[in-house]
């Protein structure tokens, strides 16, 4: 966040940490004990590696970001940044990010810096993959239980000497799931900052992941409530970002694969498709006019009553997918 100097206004405000968020969490004491069964290196090369495949899976998600940035005087919002972003890809298979709300920015005593807007898109969904841990000090701090989840618990900060110029760093604490071996928390703050000059200061923020798809634990909620300490005065920040409506681009069927603007359709598997194969296709984002054209192909291993084609088409089922499937049962 950069001040701006048309406002000498001072405001004298407490920093909060983000206490509203952190409240949310159900946290027991941190327990010191090293892990049991497994050395910290050990579960710091696992999460590591699972950092790595959970960033190339999120890759494959379309999903719904929205950005409230607002500034406060007192519990009164006096400015306020808005944006939602539809996370897609094109026919082309190529990522895009469709804006469809943004009304007009109100923010009046900061302005979004370049790094604010980096740090949206790249930081506050942190990731630490096998290819950055050697960018970072990772020091272990216990175990914690968060909600109904045991974790392991680090402090990071980047290492100066790896620091480059132009690029964005994390500095703060995760929480490891103990199970699965993935982030399902970061608290913390966006580094570099510039105090000298035109200052360029930022929010301490919590980010919280959610399971998606029963394997990976994607962020779905950020939240910063910090005051920014600006040469000329404090300015209380409030972010909130949400990722919601997680779906899988490329959907896989035994050796079928689908995109999820559907024009795509290859190595086909003869082997007959289950209920379970067709819903958890819809599910995932595959038309069902791609469906269809797969079952005419492959054909189907079930019979149609009133549940089965209820359950269809709440997947996104059609009335020419359910009589594909009745017109193309294989015994």
């Amino acid at each position: 966040m950069i001040m701006k100097k048309a406002l000498p206004r001072l405001l004298a405000l407490s920093v909060l940490l983000a206490c509203a968020a952190m409240a949310q969490d159900q946290e027991g004491t941190i327990n010191p004990a090293p892990p049991k069964g497994v050395t910290v290196d050990q579960v710091i090369q696992k999460f590591a590696e699972k950092e790595k495949v959970f960033k190339k899976e999120r890759e494959n998600y379309v999903y719904t970001q929205t950005v409230k940035v607002q500034t406060l005087d007192g519990d009164t919002v006096d400015g306020e940044y808005q944006q939602t972003v539809e996370v897609t890809f094109d026919d082309k298979g190529r990522r895009v990010e469709n804006v469809t709300f943004a009304p007009q920015n109100t923010l009046q005593r900061v302005s979004m810096s370049r790094e604010d807007f980096q740090d949206i898109e790249s930081l506050m969904p942190f990731v630490l993959t096998s290819d950055e841990i050697n960018d970072y000090n990772i020091k272990y701090v216990g175990q914690q239980q968060v909600d109904e989840l045991g974790t392991y618990v680090f402090d990071i900060s980047p290492k100066e000497k790896q620091m480059k110029s132009g690029h964005r760093y994390f500095d703060g604490r995760i929480w490891v799931d103990d199970r699965d071996f993935q982030i399902v928390k970061t608290h913390g703050k966006p580094v570099p900052e510039t105090h000298k000059g035109n200052e360029n200061l930022f929010p301490r923020f919590t980010t919280y992941r959610e399971q998606i798809d029963g394997k990976y634990w994607f962020p779905t909620y950020t939240r910063a409530d910090d005051t920014l300490h600006f040469k000329t005065g404090d300015v209380h920040i409030r972010e909130i970002i949400k990722y919601t409506n997680y779906q899988r681009f490329n959907t896989s069927i035994g050796k079928i694969t689908v995109n999820y603007g559907g024009s795509k359709v290859e190595e086909l598997n003869p082997d007959p498709l289950t209920k379970e194969d067709i819903v958890d296709t819809l599910k995932g984002g595959t038309p069902a006019k791609t469906m269809t054209e797969i079952v005419k192909k492959r054909g189907v291993n079930f019979d149609v009553n009133a549940d089965t084609e209820q359950e269809i088409r709440k997947a996104g089922g059609d009335t020419d997918l359910i009589q594909a499937i009745e017109n193309n049962k294989k015994s």
